[in-house]
């Protein structure tokens, strides 16, 4: 699962450069990375794959549904990534299922619906009847802070909406030769990463 967050160069090099970081990988059964610890005195990046479900996200895993691989082969992500009050989580997991899509986006747009207002989206824009939900969250891309997960950067994904700029829960439907793809994702984002643009509370 690709997860790519742009940091300012200066803390990361802060982070990685301080005395006392320790580092600790742990290997998958085929030798790859599967989590990623870097702890020092001013902060921390840890880093799992595929041991994160719908349920961590506070979301219903949909009847039926498998946890899949996606392009880059893994099932799920969670970064996180902290510096004192400064922090920012992507939390990611991919699912298939043989439904048809319809079905599974209503039964996300009602469980959405435990987190606020559900926008629906096309790439950039909205295309349902709610354009902003209440706590100011727009299918708008600069709203994702410089964070972009693997899956959600095609210009015309459909993708449902919920919460606020800084804390937002996320379906987003994938390409798939057969059934329904779709990959949820839960973004908790620092305040710096959406001051570029009206600021609202989380």
């Amino acid at each position: 699962m690709r997860v790519r967050v742009l940091v300012p160069a200066i803390i990361l090099g802060s982070l990685l450069s301080a005395v006392g970081c320790h580092v600790q990988v742990d290997k998958g059964k085929n030798g790859e990375d599967k989590t990623v610890r870097i702890d020092t005195p001013l902060g921390g990046l840890h880093v799992r794959s595929d041991q994160t479900s719908a349920t961590d996200l506070g979301l219903p895993i949909y009847p039926g549904s498998h946890v899949t691989p996606d392009s880059d082969g893994d099932k799920s992500a969670d970064v996180h990534l902290g510096f004192g009050q400064w922090q920012l989580r992507v939390q990611v997991v991919s699912y298939n299922t043989p439904d048809a899509k319809d079905k599974v986006v209503d039964f996300y747009k009602n469980a959405l619906g435990r987190f606020g207002d559900v926008i629906e989206c096309q790439g950039n824009r909205p295309v349902g009847k709610l354009a902003i939900t209440s706590e100011g969250l727009s299918c708008n891309e600069e709203n994702r802070g410089n964070v972009h997960v693997n899956g959600m950067d095609d210009d015309n994904g459909f993708t449902l909406r919920a919460g606020s700029r800084r804390h937002q829960h996320i379906f987003a439907l994938k390409s798939s030769d057969e059934g329904t793809r779709f990959a949820l994702i839960e973004l908790q984002l620092p305040s710096g990463l959406t001051d570029n643009s009206s600021k609202t509370s989380d």
